[in-house]
């Protein structure tokens, strides 16, 4: 009967909603609590475990954003679309993690996404080819400067 009790419970049944879900993965207080309300939670309970879980360190968005920031790196992201995300995610502030990355680092990053992608290729008479990669890297989240760099390096044959 106490089992049935607890379920019926919201204070619990956010608690719960809320550990399982930070157990999978880190989540941003944003999507956390997006995820409650999609259970019908009601706000004033979410925000006291959110608050509570942020109290005891199980929920940190700048724990977060340096995660996810590391993954969206390491997955060939650039720093527009990750901050970008980190932004709809409910995270206004760049992690360390981006900003120790130099301007010349994220040339370098464009540079071997391109490789990878296309080769490094002389661009010069393919008008359409450089557009399209163009493209690529800009949605990819680098900016303009860095796809200009990135498009106008060459391979080791030439």
């Amino acid at each position: 009967m106490a089992k049935q009790e607890n379920q019926d419970d919201p204070l619990h049944k956010a608690r719960s909603t809320a550990l399982r879900l930070l157990a999978r993965r880190e989540h941003s207080r944003l999507e956390l609590s997006l995820k409650l309300r999609q259970r019908r939670i009601e706000t004033p309970v979410i925000e006291s475990v959110l608050d509570e879980y942020e109290q005891e360190g199980w929920l940190d968005d700048s724990r977060f954003a340096d995660v996810y920031a590391r993954q969206r790196m390491d997955l060939g992201y650039g720093p527009l679309r990750i901050l970008s995300e980190l932004q709809q995610r409910g995270v206004n502030v760049a992690p360390d993690c981006l900003r120790e990355v130099t301007e010349q680092g994220w040339r370098e990053r464009a540079v071997a996404l391109r490789e990878r992608r296309y080769g490094l290729a002389d661009l010069q008479k393919d008008w359409d080819e450089k557009v399209r990669q163009a493209r690529f890297l800009t949605r990819r989240g680098f900016s303009a400067g860095q796809v200009e760099w990135a498009l106008e390096a060459r391979g080791h044959e030439d």
